[in-house]
């Protein structure tokens, strides 16, 4: 799970012209050892064991709310659990397993024209929760209003796919599906070609009073050389832009950013604007075809209160497994509780799901209702795609200098890193060399190159050559100075972090304080607030050193992991915090994620991964398991990193 400090999905545009900044930070919980959930047939139960419900699951595992109820508008990790009950896709993944999809509003789909174009066959007995069915228009409908629309959600997620970077940045940051212009242009005759501002008022008036009964509108939505094209009444066609060919576009979409909403209800409720959000929707939520409707919202998403659908149209059918119908009627989530409230209401037994931070993990088993159950309760689900690490501004000093950098990272103890992670003698966390999380084989390090070592002679070594060429000097703790004596000393280094700091980072940053200081390089911890961050908009306004994280939207090591963290196109808060700038990189990145062929991919993976540690643009943390702690009789808890957890798929297995 992503959560302890609570924050936006960071964000890539497959784009190098138009970088857009949508990170923050990441939220990362870590479990110990893999531990399976049992119970016995009888359980020890104390007398403040409250009587039980099982028509309802109670879940206070996210420390904060989510920032919105719209799927083309919520942009943080905790939205998940909530938006995959609500809303749904055209294909969404096959639960855990992220690297696979399965047709879920869609009967089946065939790819096209080498991953240029994706046809979908939508379900007939396929229905919103109101009763409405789902059809190929709706589909059209929610993919342009996403898109049009201008937020994080669809412009990271789209933007040089279904529509283009370059024309969005000359147009005024105005996101228009590929191909919209010439259909609008084409049936009504109405001039909007090189009209920006004009299509993206006709497309809000057509998409705000949507009636696909409309001639004129059918026609526009039949138009063949369009991003999405409506076949017939249950058969719709996805195109990315015209000579773009990509693999992982299906993973792309079965995120929320591929949800499908009612039309009539965003009309009903202020319609679509191009490049605003919909205060209602964000409020209350939009109509979804999901296994759940939400029945209640309270002020500031303090709870949310979801209800089973009962127009459910995957009843009677047979349908992959995240599609299947609640089993579990009421889902009550309780956002941003205290540390607190988290540990004791479910140690209390009043809670189903919930998650305190490593430190604590054992005051959750201790502190357990049921002392025979408490080893059953924390779920690890083990290694999850993301990045920890502290940037090194490439563009500032002293971390412009190439072996400055090289003295840091043989400078830190990993091995002191990792320990802070360990619990009842397992070690919560993985480190491994990034960009590229080891969850992708064959993309992840590919030439097998070693971790950075920690060598205090080593960093020494590069110190010496930083300092000669940078004009500074720095004093070792037994008084020798190394580096140019004749120059200045090297002042004090900030290393920004966002604030609040949880316990564990705050751990991780004091001990790389004090190993740089063993090499005579001073550091202070410096967090601040995540508005800051928007003024790192350039390699000049970047700290020199910054702890942050990344996580991909979808599953593409290349354009979500490798390319985000590498490309100066994408420097700052859009990815390559570093700065790093390598034109050798720049070219290669303009056909590398639409390269099909695996085998060709990979190889230029590698090549890029031997630049990159050359060049030594971060100095890689360790990168947390997730977990959550679960009842023991909760079964069908799945997580995926990308869409959360299922509300659907829990069922009691026995009443505590």
């Amino acid at each position: 799970m992503k959560s302890p400090f609570s924050s936006k999905k960071s964000r890539q545009a497959l784009s190098k012209t138009a970088a857009i900044a949508v990170v923050v930070v990441i939220i990362i919980a870590v479990a110990a050892g893999v531990y399976f959930l049992t119970h016995k047939t009888t359980t020890t139960t104390t007398t403040t064991t409250p009587t039980f419900d099982t028509s309802v699951l109670t879940d206070i595992a996210q420390p904060a709310a989510p920032d919105s109820l719209d799927p083309a508008t919520g942009f943080y990790v905790q939205d998940g659990p909530l938006f995959s009950a609500v809303y749904q896709e055209l294909v969404e993944f096959n639960g855990s397993d992220y690297h696979e999809v399965v047709p879920v509003l869609a009967e089946n789909y065939s790819v096209e024209n080498d991953y240029n174009s994706f046809v979908f066959n939508i379900r007939p007995y396929a229905t919103f929760s109101n009763g409405m069915p789902v059809n190929a228009s709706d589909v059209w409908f929610s993919l342009y209003r996403t898109i049009l629309m201008g937020q994080g959600v669809g412009i990271s997620n789209y933007i040089g796919l279904l529509f283009n970077a370059t024309q969005y940045s000359t147009d005024g940051n105005i996101a228009l599906p590929w191909g919209v212009c010439d259909a609008i242009q084409n049936v009504t005759g109405i001039h909007t070609e090189g009209n920006a501002n004009l299509t993206a008022k006709i497309l809000s008036q057509i998409l705000s009073n949507f009636n696909p009964s409309n001639t004129t509108i059918m026609k526009i939505m039949e138009y063949p050389n369009q991003a999405v094209v409506v076949l017939g009444n249950n058969k719709v066609e996805v195109n990315l832009l015209p000579g773009i060919h990509y693999k992982f576009f299906l993973t792309d979409m079965a995120s929320w950013w591929g949800a499908i909403v009612y039309p009539g209800y965003i009309d009903a409720h202020g319609g679509v604007q191009y490049n605003q959000q919909n205060d209602y929707i964000n409020q209350n939520g939009a109509i979804g075809s999901g296994p759940y409707v939400i029945s209640s919202v309270q002020t500031g998403f303090s709870q949310i209160t979801l209800k089973a659908n009962p127009n459910y149209w995957a009843n009677g059918h047979s349908v992959p497994v995240v599609a299947q119908p609640a089993k579990i009627p009421n889902i009550v989530i309780y956002y941003g509780l205290s540390h607190t409230d988290r540990l004791e209401e479910f140690d209390k037994n009043q809670a189903q799901i919930s998650y305190v931070s490593v430190p604590y993990i054992s005051q959750m088993e201790s502190g357990y209702y049921n002392s025979s159950a408490s080893s059953a309760i924390l779920d690890n689900l083990g290694e999850t795609p993301g990045v920890f690490y502290i940037s090194m501004n490439e563009q500032v000093f002293p971390t412009n200098i190439t072996d400055f950098r090289l003295a840091l990272e043989h400078a830190v103890n990993y091995t002191d890193l990792l320990d802070l992670y360990s619990v009842n003698g397992n070690i919560l966390a993985k480190e491994f060399l990034g960009p590229i999380s080891p969850t992708f084989p064959g993309y992840y390090n590919p030439d097998n190159l070693p971790m950075y070592s920690y060598n205090l002679n080593e960093a020494i070594h590069y110190l010496q050559l930083a300092g000669e060429q940078g004009k500074f000097y720095v004093t070792l703790p037994n008084g020798t100075k190394i580096g140019d004596t004749s120059g200045s000393p090297l002042p004090t280094l900030d290393i920004y972090t966002l604030s609040p700091v949880p316990q564990i980072m705050q751990e991780e940053l004091t001990i790389v304080e004090q190993d740089l200081a063993q090499i005579g390089v001073s550091a202070n911890i410096k967090a601040v607030a995540a508005s800051v961050t928007d003024n790192w908009d350039s390699g000049s306004s970047t700290p020199a050193l910054v702890q942050l994280g990344w996580v991909p939207d979808w599953p593409d090591p290349v354009a979500q992991q490798l390319i985000p963290l590498t490309d100066i196109n994408d420097g700052g808060l859009s990815g390559d915090l570093a700065w790093m700038n390598v034109s050798t990189l720049t070219q290669m990145y303009n056909t590398l994620p639409y390269i099909t062929n695996t085998t060709e991919q990979e190889q230029l993976v590698g090549k890029a991964y031997n630049i990159t540690y050359n060049n030594a643009p971060y100095i890689w943390l360790p990168y947390p398991s997730t977990y959550y702690f679960v009842q023991p009789y909760i079964g069908g808890f799945q997580y995926n990193p990308y869409v959360g957890y299922f509300y659907n798929m829990m069922y009691y297995k026995y009443a505590p």
